[in-house]
């Protein structure tokens, strides 16, 4: 008895077939529109190896693995970076960087990029203002280059949250010993602080890869061709190739997947809390060249898109006031799809936490191998473009027919956003539940309280902070959320994302431009509330 308490409490015990039965369950669920992807690839005929040799799926696969390993590595570099600046130096405006940087999230990536692409080029806001300061930012967004630049500048947070949360909370001791034995702060950095950072790191440069490889809008506008554009091009005349490209994705997602979770296992597992303000490291002569690219990276990331957003609505506004033409936006298209927008977000952010719980406290309390495969199925969710996400629910529920009447129904566009971004609340349901102590449930056991009564009076309010956090994540991403909208929404519903995409369509740049702001200040709003505050309260 006494051994299995203690194996229990080392975390190695068989789980309870009651968490076995319901990870099972998940994983059915998150696995419906990879397996249909997978039957539908299985069952075409024949002829899946030859469209995958050839050069027309070559060449977008290598495009797509080349921009995704670009991205990951520059949005490692840069969110590690800033992290530690912002939560373990002397920078200048710490409390002000500590804000500004992870705002970018607010941002849809078409979005931004449209944003990016108009300000940065001649003749635009930001360049004209730049120029006026003496500084020259002719760039060409378009290509590889581009798509780098915009999905970097986008996704770089994702790293920042997770390592800024993880530095704010180190040990003092390990740093100020390796100070007093003569490491200066580079030795300490790397000896000490990127060891403890790594497993951070690696979570977040693994949503930083999955999002780049299953983005639509910013690779299209950019004009760079990877297999979600190659996806979207066949899905009409071609479904047979479109979704052999899907499988092809799926598989490349589990692979880094896989990768992943062998750096962490093989990551250090000193995973210690300190009890103490981190210890600040002085810059001083690295200040200004520290606070240059501060100002660089927020600058192009946050404030450059806003600007020319404002530009579009001004100019709009004051045409409007001149006697020429009036904007086509009244305040139901502005209210209706704002509703639609937060209302949606909400529910799928709990349903996505609901969801995940499960996986989380069988993957922290019980090491074993099913757990790992079933996080291995959440997570390749997230891989697969919202697309081809819509387009396997809509064949799915039309193939399927006790499930014909979904078709078009919101419980399906929900489950759409649950499956495809549940897994962004994967890691911080995991420290969720890490920061339950066993002595805690122990008590409450020996107390009479039974399991779902220990849940909500125990460990709910002890993991709520950690869940709001993996619930905004979600949320942000269903409000920014636009191929899988367009397709799988019932007929009159729209969201913010929807009404941007199409008045940019149709070259309404001064009412895109509104909505857009309207649905970035919604979304910053959110990420101060459920993410940055939290952070820089660690902090």
């Amino acid at each position: 008895m006494n051994e299995e308490v203690a194996r229990h409490r080392a975390g190695v015990g068989r789980p309870p077939r009651s968490l076995v039965s319901a990870n099972l369950l998940i994983a059915v669920l998150f696995a419906i529109p990879g397996g249909y992807v997978v039957w539908r690839a299985a069952t075409t005929g024949g002829g899946q190896f030859a469209t995958i040799a050839s050069r027309p799926t070559l060449e977008p696969l290598w495009r797509t693995i080349q921009l995704g390993l670009l991205v990951s590595t520059a949005a490692a570099f840069i969110g590690t970076g800033l992290a530690w600046l912002t939560t373990r130096t002397d920078l200048p405006l710490r409390r002000f960087w500590r804000i500004a940087v992870p705002l970018p999230l607010v941002y849809p990536s078409f979005v931004g990029a449209s944003a990016l692409q108009s300000g940065l080029t001649p003749g635009g806001i930001v360049h004209d203002l730049a120029s006026v300061t003496g500084i020259s930012m002719d760039l060409r967004l378009h290509g590889l280059f581009g798509a780098w630049l915009v999905l970097t500048l986008f996704t770089y947070p994702y790293v920042y949250l997770p390592v800024a949360a993880r530095l704010s909370t180190l040990p003092t001791s390990l740093e100020e010993n390796a100070r007093l034995l003569g490491d200066s702060p580079v030795q300490v950095f790397r000896r000490i602080v990127l060891p403890q950072a790594r497993t951070a790191i690696a979570a977040g440069s693994l949503l930083v890869f999955l999002y780049t490889v299953s983005d639509f809008g910013a690779v299209h506008l950019m004009r760079f061709e990877t297999l979600t554009q190659t996806i979207f091009r066949t899905r009409l005349f071609d479904q047979d190739r479109s979704f052999t490209l899907a499988l092809v994705l799926l598989v490349l997602a589990l692979v880094v997947v896989a990768a992943e979770r062998t750096i962490a296992r093989r990551g250090t597992r000193t995973q210690v809390v300190g009890d103490r303000p981190a210890l600040l490291v002085p810059l001083r002569r690295w200040s200004a060249p520290s606070l240059a690219i501060c100002t660089l990276v927020v600058g192009l990331a946050l404030f450059s898109p806003a600007a020319s957003l404002a530009d579009w609505g001004t100019s709009g506004w004051t045409r409007q006031l001149r006697g020429g033409a009036s904007l086509r936006l009244g305040a139901d298209d502005v209210l209706g799809p704002m509703w639609n927008t937060v209302w949606i977000s909400v529910v799928a952010a709990i349903l996505a936490i609901a969801a995940v719980l499960p996986v989380a406290y069988l993957l922290t309390r019980h090491r074993t191998r099913v757990g790992g495969v079933i996080n291995a199925v959440v997570v390749a969710g997230f891989a697969i473009p919202g697309l081809v996400v819509a387009l396997s629910l809509i064949f799915w529920t039309l193939h399927a027919s006790p499930f014909e009447f979904l078709i078009g129904t919101l419980p399906v566009l929900v489950f759409a956003y649950v499956v495809h971004f549940g897994a962004q609340a994967v890691r911080t349901a995991q420290v969720a539940v890490s920061t339950v102590p066993r002595r805690m449930e122990d008590a409450a056991r020996l107390l009479g309280a039974g399991r779902i009564r220990r849940l909500r009076t125990v460990e709910l309010p002890l993991m709520a902070p950690s869940l709001a956090a993996g619930g905004g994540l979600v949320m942000l991403s269903t409000m920014k959320e636009l191929p899988a909208t367009l397709l799988v929404s019932p007929i009159g519903f729209r969201t913010l994302a929807v009404e941007i995409w199409n008045t940019y369509e149709a070259a309404y740049l001064p009412e895109m431009a509104l909505l857009a702001l309207v649905l970035v200040a919604i979304s910053a709003l959110m990420t101060w509330i459920l993410i940055v505050r939290r952070v820089n309260y660690l902090a």
